[in-house]
């Protein structure tokens, strides 16, 4: 029983999916700080030059 224990630590196939996993996580939490903090401003900029193209 416990040499069997000890094989499932030392397994390492599902590591290169965790890692991929917490990097997407992370990249994720970046992308929706940045934008909540310029999402107001780049939607002004934009609706800005909407409303000069429009005129």
């Amino acid at each position: 029983m416990l040499k069997n224990f000890t094989t499932m630590l030392k397994n390492d196939d599902g590591q290169g999916l965790v890692e991929y996993a917490l990097i997407i996580a992370l990249v994720s939490i970046v992308a929706i700080a940045g934008l909540s903090l310029l999402g107001g401003k780049a939607n002004n900029t934009l609706n800005n030059a909407a409303g000069k193209l429009s005129n």
